[in-house]
């Protein structure tokens, strides 16, 4: 556990707007690294800032962190209607992480909020805390699964071994639940391979703008290269839901090549603030991406060591 002023320090950084913030994305995954109850003391205290990009990775590392002592101030942001889609969505997706059942009331409550985004987002919680209950989590130890090979928790399971064709044709087929379309989607990303990649990025096109952003994500802790022409064109696309962009522009910064540098150089200074942000964020971490200090991973930085 880091000393109390080793976790202030950095926390200062984070809640400081006066800092530019690929600096204070840096303090954030700083903080999910160190962990312990000050730093989800300091992570909540930057719900009050005015980015979205930032509160929406706020609530992202407090469900990866997986500490109950982070539920009451995701619980607080689920019910906070004046916060943006993207932000309310990431904490009820972060609760589903964290995995305790005594949300789950609170999050089938929510599956029925009048924001799609967030209603979706409830209901694929609800759904994976009904597996975990189940004991669903003890299978993925036999091998008729994937293992995720990225450590991140996800929102659901891997599906059963299946080939890719059989994947994507899950994936695209609207008329299934979202929690077994998402079972295939990290199915397909636990693969890892090209046929993998070109499949998840078909489902950019698919009509749930939350499962194109989750799409987005999947590609960028992928890092696969064939990714990119998908990822450029969710970018791009006039009309395009923001959180897809924004996630699209961080799957990019992720995945690194030159062309990604020159899609996200093109909308560093995009109308929509957070994929202007994104895209900076993004081009941080291909400057950092070979530092000592600092790892790139999941879509954005972990502490080494």
């Amino acid at each position: 556990m880091a000393s109390g002023e080793k976790v202030g320090a950095v926390g200062k950084v984070l809640v400081d707007p006066g800092l530019d913030l690929a600096r204070r994305f840096r303090a954030l995954f700083t903080l999910k690294s160190l962990g312990g109850a000050e730093a989800i003391e300091w992570i909540s205290k930057a719900f009050s800032d005015e980015s979205a990009l930032l509160k929406h990775e706020l609530a992202y590392c407090l469900g990866q962190m997986q500490d109950k002592r982070a539920i009451p101030t995701l619980t607080a942001v689920l019910k906070d209607t004046q916060q943006e889609a993207m932000v309310r969505h990431e904490a009820g997706e972060a609760l589903g992480a964290i995995g305790d059942p005594m949300v789950l009331d609170l999050l089938k409550e929510y599956s029925q909020d009048p924001v799609i985004e967030v209603a979706e987002t409830c209901q694929l919680a609800v759904r994976r805390l009904e597996w975990l209950q189940g004991g669903g989590e003890k299978q993925l130890d036999g091998a008729s699964t994937d293992k995720n090979p990225y450590c991140s928790v996800d929102p659901a399971p891997p599906a059963e071994r299946k080939s890719v064709s059989e994947l994507r044709s899950i994936l695209l087929d609207e008329t299934l639940p979202l929690f077994e379309r998402y079972r295939a989607m990290f199915a397909l990303r636990n693969l890892g391979n090209e046929e993998a990649a070109l499949a998840l990025g078909d489902g950019l096109q698919c009509s749930s703008a939350l499962f194109r952003h989750e799409i987005g994500y999947v590609l960028g802790q992928m890092q696969h290269p064939a990714a990119v022409p998908a990822l450029s064109a969710a970018l791009e696309r006039p009309g395009e839901s923001p959180m897809v962009r924004h996630e699209a522009a961080e799957a990019l910064g992720s995945i690194g090549k030159d062309e990604c540098l020159a899609v996200l150089q093109r909308f560093r200074k995009d109308t929509e603030r957070v994929v202007k942000e994104s895209c900076e964020v993004a081009l941080d971490m291909l400057d950092y991406e070979n530092s000592d200090q600092f790892q790139y991973a999941d879509g954005l930085v972990r502490l080494q060591g």
